[in-house]
């Protein structure tokens, strides 16, 4: 598979494993970019310390290429920036902010560089600023989204019409047949990440693991929209966050709530009724943990099979 993406990333299939917090460490990365995709390192979860030592361990287990997420909102980002060109790393996928402020700092060092958004009017804002491609993400995605709550099928062909970027489709997409109808849209390629959440690499915690594996149609929601929406599969906390919304709580009390380490507790450590699950719609699809490279080859086997029909009719 040739296209603007596999060429920008120098990888065989366009697929590319989003950069999760507390999800996405050197395991899952190395995993993914060996199997020809796109292995990305989730910093948003990691001090700087840790990330230095994640990606140590990543150019160890590959050869091939794989890169670090950067939320721009986070603090130290700086320093993060730091350590990945002194570990030489070549792909930045920037989330959570304006590209703006360092798109051409790093390109001027070499660096590719990745926006996610949610909305066409960030999607112009991105080609504005120098990004070399864009994923767009509907809103059907796990963790945070955008306030406009445009889903993907909506999302993907407007940013392909109004940018001359390539344009990689996240939200809702894990398999073969998905990513097909995202290319369909005008995509060149799709960022995945409910479904390596649940492969064997993924730093997740096995408990959160198995509770994604049950998770029904219906049983992920936004949440928090006072001060970020994210989607968060259904939980004590929740429903928590819901009573306290429904009875008009301001964004001061949702934060006092969610408290600093309520995703790390979940998704890492394991607490499934107090932490913050974080997860996309497509859960519902999700019923086996499997290898990363496993995904791929079926997400990949699905694309070509599907694609081979659609021919016939």
């Amino acid at each position: 598979m040739n296209n603007r993406i596999t060429s920008l990333l120098g990888v065989e299939f366009p697929i590319i494993q989003a950069g999760m917090i507390w999800c996405s460490g050197w395991r899952l990365a190395a995993a993914v970019s060996n199997a020809g995709g796109l292995g990305l390192i989730g910093a948003g979860s990691m001090y700087p310390e840790i990330l230095e030592e994640q990606i140590k361990k990543c150019k160890a287990a590959t050869r091939n290429p794989f890169g670090v997420n950067v939320p721009l909102l986070y603090p130290g980002v700086e320093e993060l920036f730091n350590i990945i060109l002194r570990e030489e790393v070549k792909i930045i996928f920037t989330s959570a902010g304006n590209p703006a402020k360092w798109t051409s700092y790093l390109k001027q060092r070499g660096i590719t560089v990745v926006h996610v958004v949610a909305s066409l009017k960030s999607a112009k804002k991105c080609e504005e600023s120098g990004v070399d491609a864009i994923v767009a993400e509907g809103f059907e995605a796990g963790g945070h989204n955008g306030k406009e709550e445009t889903t993907t099928m909506t999302l993907i062909p407007l940013v392909h019409a109004a940018t001359s970027l390539p344009v990689i489709a996240a939200g809702g997409i894990a398999t073969g047949r998905s990513m097909l109808a995202a290319m369909a849209l005008g995509a060149e390629g799709v960022q995945i990440g409910s479904r390596f959440i649940a492969s064997v690499e993924s730093s997740a915690h096995p408990g959160f693991k198995e509770k994604i594996l049950k998770a029904g149609e219906g049983d992920t929601l936004l949440s928090l929209k006072k001060i970020g929406p994210v989607r968060l599969l259904k939980n004590r906390f929740f429903d928590e966050v819901q009573i306290l919304e429904d009875a008009g709580a301001t964004a001061e009390e949702l934060k006092t709530l969610l408290g600093n380490k309520r995703a790390k507790m979940g998704m890492f450590e394991g607490n499934l009724e107090e932490g913050e699950l974080e997860i996309g719609q497509v859960s519902a699809l999700i019923h086996e943990i499997k290898p990363a490279g496993e995904i791929i080859r079926e997400i990949i086997s699905e694309y070509l099979l599907a694609l081979e029909q659609l021919g016939k009719i």
